[in-house]
C-alpha cells in the first residue's frame, strides 16, 4: 500500500487550476478538474515542456503541454496520439484540508 505525503493545502488548488509540487527530487504537476485531482509526472517526453503550465481540456480529462503541443491522458498519463508516449500518473487526494500524494 502506497504512503501518502502531503503536498499543498486543499484551498491552494481551487477547481480550474494546476500547480507543480517538488517531491522527493521530482516535479510534478497537480490538476483540479470539477473537484477531482489528476497528478502527473510534469515533465513533456517531446522535449521537457512543463506539463503544469498546460492547456487543460475539461472534456477530454487531457492537458496540452505548452511549448509542442503534445497530449496526455489525465487519468493515465497516456498520450491518445501516440500510444509510445507516457508520463507517470500518481495517486493524489483531499483527506481534510490537506492535497496528498503517493510516490511508489
Amino acid at each position: 500500500m502506497s504512503e501518502f505525503i502531503k503536498i499543498a493545502n486543499a484551498s491552494d488548488l481551487t477547481v480550474g487550476q494546476a500547480m507543480v509540487v517538488d517531491v522527493a527530487g521530482r516535479s510534478i504537476a497537480v490538476f483540479n478538474v470539477d473537484g477531482q485531482l489528476y497528478a502527473l509526472d510534469n515533465t513533456c517526453m517531446h522535449r521537457g515542456g512543463p506539463l503544469g503550465e498546460g492547456f487543460v481540456d475539461q472534456n477530454n480529462l487531457t492537458v496540452q503541454c505548452p511549448w509542442h503541443g503534445w497530449v496526455y491522458s489525465l487519468t493515465s498519463g497516456a498520450s491518445p496520439l501516440n500510444s509510445m508516449a507516457k508520463v507517470e500518473k500518481f495517486e493524489v487526494k483531499i483527506e481534510g484540508e490537506e492535497i496528498k500524494l503517493a510516490l511508489d
